[in-house]
């Protein structure tokens, strides 16, 4: 092979656009299908007719109409943009690590968010879903901090292995601080809806709060997709090109935590999405980000869409937790990746 065709076979390895809009088109249509389908199905089945009727022309004395605007409409909305943000959020931490094992969940991000959430539920006699969204912020911040500090005092620097240790022992404490202030101050009760994770009762105003913080997110993680791709060959070689890579870790981080901090304070502790999401797009569609990230926002969805639909299938008329199902997908994948990158230990 001549060193032209090399670097054109390595060219075709990092960026495959034609896969990328092939992925976006079937990943669309396929979400399309699957936000119909989690209108329809239910303990109440609705038929397809009904859906659009209810959707265009709703009627408030008819039960199915109100079963579909106000209770399976925002929920399916709602699993899309969490899908989405914590689909992002991992390619982006991934990226600005150089990490294949980041993710939201595992880098002590969302048990961060819970963290403060469940201090905000024990301290605030009325808790509104404004406020929520802003401890799970604050929260998602902290929890980054914690792991990134621990894993940056231990010796010969950090390792993604030392990183998912540090992260699981953050996510391990602040889960068990959580429970304990959820039992000290009894408010278990109230916060078991975040601790299970799901969308089952997500309602309009929970949307309302959700979707222009994603869109928020989803369009700044668009903007430095380039400046991430740059990033994720490394900081040296990124400052050798000119990248402002302090600046873009910034961006990024806020990016991170407006999109975990929404999608935790609406969905809970909902896991693997941003871990396994961004691997099986990268495989499809190459290492930019320019395409990882929209690639990753659709799948994400698609993939937290058709668990939703999962979870209240499985055992009728109760609901299985949907972390519980991204947990049977992701867990495998996790120690597939964990078994892999121990050789940086």
């Amino acid at each position: 092979m001549t060193k032209s065709h090399s670097l054109e076979s390595d060219k075709k390895t990092i960026y495959r656009p034609k896969s990328a809009t092939l992925v976006l088109g079937i990943g669309i249509l396929f979400l399309l299908i699957s936000i119909c389908l989690s209108i329809i199905l239910g303990v109440a089945d609705i038929n397809l007719s009904t859906v659009l009727q209810g959707i265009f022309h709703f009627d408030s004395t008819s039960t199915a109409h109100q079963i579909i605007y106000r209770l399976r409409l925002p929920r399916a909305l709602a699993a899309t943009f969490i899908g989405a943000s914590l689909a992002v959020s991992g390619a982006i931490m991934q990226g600005m690590t150089r990490n294949a094992l980041a993710s939201p969940s595992i880098m002590g991000v969302t048990s961060g968010a819970m963290f403060t959430v469940s201090i905000a539920f024990a301290f605030i006699p009325v808790v509104s879903n404004t406020v929520i969204m802003l401890f799970a912020f604050v929260g998602a911040g902290l929890g980054a901090a914690l792991v990134f500090l621990i894993g940056a005092l231990s010796k010969r620097g950090l390792t993604p292995m030392k990183l998912a240790l540090a992260g699981t022992a953050i996510s391990a404490l602040l889960g068990s601080i959580s429970t304990g202030i959820a039992l000290r101050f009894d408010v278990a009760k109230d916060i078991s809806f975040w601790y299970a994770g799901g969308v089952a009762g997500v309602q309009w105003i929970n949307v309302q709060l959700l979707i222009p913080v994603a869109i928020i997110g989803l369009i700044l993680a668009f903007f430095i997709s380039k400046s991430i791709t740059i990033l994720s060959l490394g900081e040296d070689v990124a400052s050798g090109l000119g990248q402002k890579v302090g600046f873009v870790k910034l961006l990024g981080t806020i990016v991170v935590l407006l999109l975990t901090g929404a999608a935790v304070a609406v969905g809970g502790t909902i896991g693997f999405v941003g871990l396994v999401v961004p691997h099986i797009v990268r495989f499809i569609v190459g290492s930019d980000y320019r395409l990882i990230i929209p690639c990753s926002a659709v799948v994400g969805a698609l993939l937290l869409v058709l668990s939703d639909v999962v979870a209240r299938l499985v055992h009728p008329p109760f609901e299985t937790p949907l972390g519980a199902i991204t947990a049977i997908i992701g867990v495998p994948f996790f120690l597939y990746l964990a078994r892999r990158e121990g050789r940086g230990l």
